[in-house]
């Protein structure tokens, strides 16, 4: 049996220039949507991260030919030959996003039998949203254990109302929606960036598809939708990862591809704290070029949908907090289960107290070395983070977590000087 861990220690301020890769909140919802058609795909900017991996099983699982070129972050899926609709338990279980193919396998073959999703502990996310807007739509919904099977003739329009704007219901739906007669609303819809990129990537495919402000989509069915070529959007969330990099060690750090425009809540608190940031021009667009502070300020926040604080970097954004002066408080608002991380920081020194919801986190001088556990994909980013500048070795476990959610990334902060390595035990 094999354990991975990796081991981090003090590290040097960071330095440098970094490319990122594609959205991973992008890519899964996309290679779900391919199903749709039938015929040669093309993905590029692909972020092979594990996740990526588990969607291309289940892609194939389906009958879909894939080949993957991770030199030049390519996916080739050929959805031809897709005769099944349904996914493995086995495979569910490793993914959330796998519950991201009920509303097109259901598209396609009026059919679709999927498991109850897995992935991490970060809360409950029911997929009553989705079940029940395919009710709506026409669908019959039946469950046996953690398997849930549905069967419809043919798809409806409907006017969809989600009293919280839940991304994967929104996408799913969406999916659902574009080759249903008739026009579809879904109202207090999620307008995450990634949201976008599908609206983006079902267009090219036919469908048609009006975003109405603030939060309503409009989905006017077609009868068919054409394969596609699409390169995905870069990665916001990887982009924040590696600024906050860059602010935990006092460094500095040129993102050329980072969707500034997708980040202003998130790039505004780390101004807060008195970092440095510039607004570059690069060759996509713009770009950031980030200069920490040699004393970042406490901040408080609230982690909502966007274009709120993202929640997905709440964990590596209190890494950052714990040595910053003063109190800071942050209210996780998305996920119940989502400060798990807080009793990891703790064993590190880390002054943080918990009431409900709401850590408040007292800035310390120093943190210091530990065996500390990861429960996700963000906590265990902040856990590296805070392993960059303890006292000692951090040893961490969980590591499986962090290559769900990232490609290379612990490559990438030792090109800029971090001092981590990857390390497996065989037993």
């Amino acid at each position: 049996m094999s354990h991975e861990s990796i081991v981090i220690e003090k590290s040097q301020p960071l330095h440098g220039t970094v490319e990122l890769v594609g959205a991973k909140n992008s890519v899964l919802v996309i290679m779900a949507a391919l199903v749709l058609t039938a015929g040669k795909n093309r993905l590029c900017n692909v972020p092979f991260s594990e996740d990526v991996f588990q969607m291309i099983k289940l892609l194939t699982s389906l009958g879909a030919e894939v080949i993957s070129n991770e030199a030049a972050h390519t996916l080739d899926i050929d959805t031809t030959r897709i005769n099944s609709f349904s996914v493995s338990a086995d495979i569910m279980k490793k993914m959330r996003a796998s519950i991201l193919v009920m509303g097109p396998l259901l598209v396609r073959f009026g059919n679709a039998e999927v498991a109850q999703p897995g992935g991490d502990i970060i809360g409950d996310r029911p997929i009553d949203f989705h079940l029940k807007a395919f009710q709506k739509m026409g669908a019959s919904i039946e469950r046996s254990g953690d398997v849930v099977s549905s069967r419809v003739r043919q798809l409806k329009s409907i006017t969809c109302v989600f009293e919280y704007p839940s991304v994967g219901a929104t996408e799913n739906v969406m999916m659902a929606a574009v080759c249903a007669q008739g026009t579809t609303r879904i109202i207090n819809a999620a307008i995450e960036p990634e949201i976008f990129d599908l609206v983006e990537a079902l267009k090219k495919m036919g469908a048609s598809i009006t975003i109405i402000s603030p939060a309503t989509i409009e989905i006017v069915g077609v009868s068919s939708l054409n394969p596609i070529e699409h390169t995905l959007m870069y990665d916001r969330l990887e982009a924040g990862s590696l600024l906050l990099a860059a602010a935990i060690t006092g460094g500095e750090i040129l993102l050329p591809q980072a969707p500034v425009d997708s980040m202003d809540v998130f790039l505004a608190k780390l101004e807060e704290m008195g970092h440095t940031i510039t607004i570059v021009d690069a060759p996509q667009g713009k770009g950031i070029f980030f200069k920490a502070t040699d004393n970042p300020h406490a901040i408080s926040f609230r982690t909502m949908p966007y274009p709120g604080f993202p929640t997905d970097l709440q964990a590596p954004m209190m890494a950052a907090l714990c040595l910053a002066s003063g109190k800071s408080v942050i209210h996780e608002t998305v996920f119940e289960n989502r400060l798990v991380h807080v009793r990891e920081l703790q064993k590190m020194g880390a002054c943080i107290s918990i009431e409900g919801h709401t850590a408040t986190i007292i800035g310390v001088e120093e943190l210091y070395g530990a065996s500390v556990i990861a429960s996700d994909i963000r906590a265990a980013y902040a856990l590296v983070l805070a392993g960059l500048v303890a006292q000692g070795t951090t040893t961490m476990t969980g590591v499986h977590h962090l290559k769900r959610g990232y490609e290379g990334i612990l490559e990438k902060l030792v090109r800029l000087g971090a001092h981590v390595l990857h390390a497996k035990s065989l037993e």
